[in-house]
């Protein structure tokens, strides 16, 4: 079987090498890719149906019916904000839909508070030859296809 991974942020992708953390630059954590999101409050979306095993204000990792984990990182350092800007919409544990809103968060206040607004969608625990295509450059909407797992 395999998951489709759909763009939980509008913007442009740019690409896991192109973020300014070297965890994800160079895919300690997974493959994947990257997305600039639009520099405006926005809803982050599951990109897979499935249930969300990890929720931070941060950052949320969403486990589809085939065990593939799909992290969606909301900025580079944004831990440090300790939650400052960042709305939960979804508890862990709950069962979600793909293109259900589970943060609510602004990019460009991200970047005032000096960090950057770039957000890594990874494939936990995955090589790169189990993925299809990977969206690497262009403008995406909330929904589109990022990449497929096998």
């Amino acid at each position: 079987m395999t998951t489709t991974v759909t763009s939980p942020l509008s913007g442009r992708t740019i690409g896991l090498a192109a973020v300014p953390d070297p965890v994800f630059s160079g895919a300690m954590v997974g493959p994947g890719t990257a997305i600039d999101p639009v520099r405006e409050a926005s809803e982050a979306v599951s990109p897979v149906d499935g249930i969300v095993v990890s929720l931070h204000p941060h950052a949320f990792v969403v486990v589809d019916g085939e065990g593939h984990g799909v992290l969606t990182h909301l900025g580079i350092d944004t831990v440090q904000l300790n939650g400052q800007g960042f709305e939960l919409l979804v508890n862990k544990g709950d069962t979600v839909s793909r293109g259900q809103a589970v943060v609510r968060w602004n990019p460009a206040a991200v970047e005032e508070a000096g960090k950057s607004a770039i957000c890594p969608v990874v494939a936990l625990e995955a090589t790169t030859d189990l993925l299809g295509e990977v969206r690497e450059d262009g403008d995406v909407k909330s929904g589109d296809v990022l990449f497929t797992w096998q």
